[in-house]
């Protein structure tokens, strides 16, 4: 089996992100769509502008992204806009929040999800660079490019769907109606593969790992970083990508990185890549090519 290619570089900055998307050798071309999240305000681990906006306008892209599915500033649109003007995201792209005129349902295929829910203006996109901020999780243990291509890009409705493996699509249920944790990491690789097949293949993922907190960007209260800065990783293999930041945090010695593996084991969090690969997302198999190390001629 051939090795997916996996980009690193120790550098985190506008210009290094711009320098691993050119490496990956794929344009994104047509109308193109950067997905991030905007970040729960009181949170401070989202990716910057600051960061990502020379890499937004190289693109000539819109920053895309949904509504939430639990209560607090990004659940509904009006107060989702409010968050994006406050975090700057609006300065650098026009931000398309993508469930804004509602949602639509995609093949999902999977032993618990026969569809996605995502949003409507999902449409309005020939290609879509997954940008993720990878830190820990509290449900998922960890999230990646895998949780930001599902939790990330379905609707509200979508959100819950996936949370409860197909139980509920109403957000006002979600929290009765949670799975057992394994059909919950399963749902969000099947939703993943939903939204993967949906664009054709017609994404690029880039993982960056900077303030590595064991919470989310969704929680409004995150713990601090736990870990010192590692880099960014890039691929074209979704699985492949977050493996290898998997990777990067039990092989390093900073001395957080047993509190950070503390919150992934809790949650099983590395189930949903065995499990990716197995309904053919991509595959844990990669190389990594370091940036920062002399490349062979």
């Amino acid at each position: 089996m051939s090795k997916s290619v996996v980009y690193f570089t120790k550098e985190i900055t506008p210009d290094s992100l711009v320098n691993i998307y050119k490496k990956l050798g794929k344009e994104l071309t047509g109308r193109v769509g950067v997905k991030i999240s905007t970040g729960e305000p009181g949170g401070h681990n989202y990716l910057k502008p600051e960061l990502i906006g020379k890499l937004v306008n190289e693109l000539n892209a819109a920053i895309i992204e949904c509504n939430t599915a639990y209560a607090g500033r990004r659940n509904t649109l009006a107060a989702h806009l409010q968050a994006v003007e406050e975090h700057g995201f609006n300065k650098i792209a026009k931000v398309d929040l993508m469930d804004s005129e509602g949602d639509f349902e995609i093949p999902a295929n999977g032993k618990h999800l026969n569809v996605d829910i995502v949003g409507t203006h999902l449409k309005n996109y020939d290609s879509v660079l997954n940008l993720a901020h990878f830190k820990g999780h509290a449900m998922g243990g960890f999230g990646g490019v895998i949780k930001n291509q599902s939790i990330g890009v379905a609707s509200s409705r979508g959100k819950a769907y996936i949370h409860t493996a197909g139980a509920t699509r109403n957000p006002d249920e979600l929290w009765d109606k949670l799975p057992e944790q394994n059909a919950f990491l399963e749902s969000m690789a099947e939703a993943a593969k939903a939204v993967a097949d949906y664009m054709k293949g017609n994404i690029l993922y880039i993982d960056v790992m900077n303030n590595l907190s064991v919470d989310c960007d969704c929680d409004s209260h995150p713990e601090d970083p736990c870990m010192a800065d590692i880099g960014i990783l890039a691929s074209t293999d979704p699985v492949a990508v977050d493996q290898a930041c998997i990777d990067k945090i039990w092989s390093s010695t900073d001395p957080g990185r047993d509190h950070f593996i503390a919150r992934v084991e809790r949650q099983n969090g590395r189930h949903i890549l065995p499990y990716a690969e197995e309904i053919g997302l991509g595959s844990r198999n990669y190389e990594l090519v370091d940036l920062n190390q002399p490349q062979k001629s």
